[in-house]
């Protein structure tokens, strides 16, 4: 249990006050208790709870004044209504005010319980929220790299570092790790910020039309250059050219650009003059460079001139204490561009995006945040927004209880059925036969675990 989480409870009822303060002590909670209400705005004054259950009819100070005192005092907080004078226009205007839930006397404890562990795991997942979105300020650079990690902090100083030379980068890694994000950060960097910083992917053009867009043309160079055209290299003068996925560039192609990298000159199709530029060349790949060359896929030439300094970013997998910040980052952009207003994810999700090894890295987990943006309803994203094949994640990941220790075989149980019916839409016949019971005992576990 979490002993960090206070609660305060008022009631002045001396036997309803100590029953709640006994069982959820036993939960866990620091508890503090009265049943003067005014002595309970003295305490909320004094210091944060993060929950406070509360009598409705009291003398003096009734429930609505507590709830309306907290709120002022401590927006993220949480407020419980406990009375015996239920009434739908009560509630519901407790509700405006900000209550979390309304709990009728007489209550059954679990129902306590189940209430007060859901309004803590709210606050948590709020304030956890908030201080995500205060280390992203201090985590995020003009060019958009967002980490926390020391691999990467440590790349990204040195990254700084090389900015300022005038050397050519390759920048190597798996698919999204943010080759084309640092290659940015570089160019942002340098003495050429004010100049351009074009880009272009070796991968998606034949030889003839990598050639057209590198080092343009003169008008009537060919059947259809009906116009003078000015390549990639010689509009990024004065600034950077990234080249992505350069060991897709043909062999002859190399040598050109070798020539280019060897004299600082250009010669457009057609032309008779060459045209002097001053470019610094970012290069990346997905591959081994070293290996490219050995094979003979890459030219030793090239790879000499190109390869003064060099990066390698690792893949997500290995800087996964970046994981919670790039959530919240997505989780902003996306809710934004959605005009939705979706704030966290749940812990289940949290666990599973945690524990999941991303083969397509950062992008991955981009795209995962967008869909389940599109996909919520409410302000969470739930393990029901995350694609198939996480979905079945939940039931690989051993979730640690509030205070660390590993769940009990019933906590795994419990999860799974809640499962199963999600996936069954209630259908509790069908949900009995994927779990391998009959009806009945199904009906036994969900009243156990108070499922119904």
């Amino acid at each position: 249990m979490n002993t960090q989480q206070k609660i305060l409870i008022i009631d002045d009822e001396a036997i309803a006050l100590q029953n709640l303060m006994h069982v959820l002590k036993k939960e866990g909670y620091s508890v503090l208790g009265t049943q003067n209400s005014t002595e309970a705005l003295e305490l909320l004054v004094r210091e944060r709870f993060d929950l406070v259950l509360t009598d409705l009819k009291m003398e003096k100070v009734d429930g609505m004044q507590i709830l309306t005192r907290t709120k002022e005092l401590y927006p993220d907080s949480e407020v419980i209504m406990i009375t015996g004078y239920a009434t739908l226009e009560t509630a519901i205007e407790a509700m405006k005010r900000g209550a979390y839930h309304y709990i009728a006397k007489p209550f059954k404890l679990e129902e306590v319980r189940k209430v007060v562990k859901e309004a803590l795991e709210k606050v948590s997942l709020k304030r956890e929220n908030i201080t995500l979105k205060t280390q992203l300020k201090a985590f995020t650079n003009t060019s958009g790299i967002i980490t926390a990690n020391k691999k990467m902090k440590s790349i990204l100083s040195m990254a700084a570092q090389a900015a300022i030379s005038d050397s050519n980068i390759v920048i190597s890694g798996e698919s999204g790790t943010g080759k084309e994000l640092l290659a940015r950060f570089i160019h942002a960097s340098s003495p050429r910020h004010h100049g351009p910083l074009l880009s272009l992917n070796c991968g998606a053009f034949n030889e003839e039309l990598l050639t057209n867009e590198l080092f343009g043309h003169e008008k009537g160079a060919f059947t259809g250059a009906n116009a003078h055209k000015i390549g990639l290299i010689e509009q990024a003068n004065g600034g950077t050219l990234f080249l992505d996925e350069i060991t897709e560039m043909p062999l002859s192609m190399q040598v050109k650009l070798l020539r280019v990298l060897q004299e600082k000159e250009v010669l457009p199709l057609g032309a008779t003059r060459p045209v002097q530029v001053d470019v610094r060349f970012i290069a990346a790949t997905n591959r081994n460079l070293q290996e490219e060359v050995q094979s003979g896929r890459f030219r030793n030439d090239l790879y000499f001139r190109i390869n003064v300094v060099s990066f390698t970013l690792p893949p997500l997998s290995a800087r996964k204490d970046d994981i919670p910040l790039l959530i919240q980052h997505f989780l902003q952009k996306y809710s934004a561009s959605m005009k939705k207003k979706v704030t966290g994810i749940s812990p289940a999700v949290a666990d599973i995006l945690t524990d999941y090894d991303y083969p397509g890295n950062v992008r991955e987990l981009e795209n995962i945040i967008e869909r389940g943006v599109a996909l919520t309803g409410g302000e969470v994203i739930e393990v029901d927004q995350l694609p198939d094949d996480l979905r079945g994640m939940i039931f690989k990941t051993f979730r640690r209880t509030d205070g660390g220790g590993i769940p009990s075989l019933e906590d795994h149980e419990k999860a799974y059925i809640q499962w199963v019916l999600k996936e069954t839409e209630g259908n509790k016949t069908l949900a009995a036969q994927h779990l391998g019971i009959d009806r009945v005992s199904l009906w036994r576990k969900l009243k156990k675990y108070d499922l119904s």
